[in-house]
C-alpha cells in the first residue's frame, strides 16, 4: 500500500527517481512501473533489499515494468552517494523517526535533488503515534525502533531550513492506526492475538482486493485518523 501519491511528484521521461529507505520495494515498484524512468531503491539494512528483489522478480515476470533502468543498493541516509542536485525525485516513507541524527538525512535528501524538483517524506503521524508510544514499551523499539514522535509545524520547519518549500500535505493510512492499537495493547510482538491477526487478515484483503467500500472509509477518515503525515516539497 502506497503512502506517497504519486500525482504529486511530476515524474516525466528520463527522470532520476531515488526511494530512500524503501523497506520492502513498495514505492520503489511504483517508480518502476512508470514510463522510461530511472529508478534507485535503497536500505540500510540488506535483508530488505533481498525482499525488494524477490517482489521486483514478480512484476518483472508478468512484464509490469516500463522504467529505462532500475538498482537496489545499501546505503546510509546521513552519507548518500550522490552528487548535488542531480536527482529528480527523492522518496522518503516512514524513515526519519528511525534517524538519530535526522537533521544530517533531511540535508542530505535537500542535497541530492535537483532546483524545481520534488521531495517527498512521510512520518507517523503525531497522536496516533503518541498513543502507541503510550500503550506499549515495546512499541518504539519494535520495527528497528522510532527515536523520535514529529510535531507536524517543527518538522515542516526543519526541513525547509534547508532549501524547499512545502507545497502540499495529506494524511494516509487510517485503517492502520487502529491495529496498530490493538498490537500495542496485547503487545508488538505478540503473535497468537486473534483480534489483531483477524484485522491483519482484513487489511491484507484490502490491499489485494482494492474494494471501493474501504477506499472511501480510509479517505474520509484520514484527516482524523491518518497514521501517517505525508509531505511534498519542492527545491529553491
Amino acid at each position: 500500500m502506497l503512502t506517497i501519491d504519486f500525482n504529486k511528484l511530476d515524474i516525466n521521461h528520463d527522470d532520476r527517481i531515488l526511494d530512500i529507505g524503501c523497506g520492502e520495494g513498495r514505492h520503489t515498484i511504483k517508480a518502476c512501473q512508470l514510463d522510461k524512468t530511472m529508478c534507485v531503491g535503497a536500505d540500510f539494512g540488506f535483508r530488505s533489499l533481498v525482499k525488494t528483489k524477490e517482489k521486483i522478480k514478480f512484476h518483472q515476470a508478468f512484464n509490469d515494468f516500463a522504467c529505462k533502468s532500475f538498482d537496489l543498493s545499501c546505503m546510509d541516509i546521513t552519507n548518500l552517494p550522490f552528487d548535488d542536485n542531480s536527482l529528480d525525485t527523492v522518496i522518503c516513507s516512514e524513515v526519519l523517526e528511525h534517524i538519530l541524527d535526522d537533521k544530517k538525512a533531511m540535508s542530505e535528501l535537500v542535497r541530492i535533488l535537483k532546483p524545481g524538483k520534488i521531495l517527498a517524506v512521510s512520518v507517523p503521524r503525531f497522536w496516533p503515534e503518541k498513543i502507541c508510544w503510550l500503550l506499549s514499551d515495546e512499541y518504539f523499539n519494535a520495527n528497528m525502533g522510532h527515536v523520535r514522535i514529529y510535531r507536524k509545524d517543527s518538522l515542516i520547519k526543519n526541513i525547509e531550513s534547508f532549501g524547499v518549500k512545502l507545497f502540499a500535505l495529506h494524511h494516509a493510512h487510517s485503517l492502520h492506526a487502529p491495529f496498530w492499537w490493538l498490537k500495542c495493547l496485547v503487545g508488538p510482538g505478540k503473535t497468537d492475538s486473534k483480534t489483531v491477526n483477524l484485522y491483519h487478515k482484513l487489511l491484507v484483503w484490502d490491499l489485494m482486493k482494492k474494494p471501493k467500500l474501504t477506499a472511501f472509509i480510509d479517505r474520509l477518515l484520514n484527516p482524523i485518523f491518518g497514521k501517517s503525515l505525508v509531505l511534498y516539497f519542492k527545491k529553491s
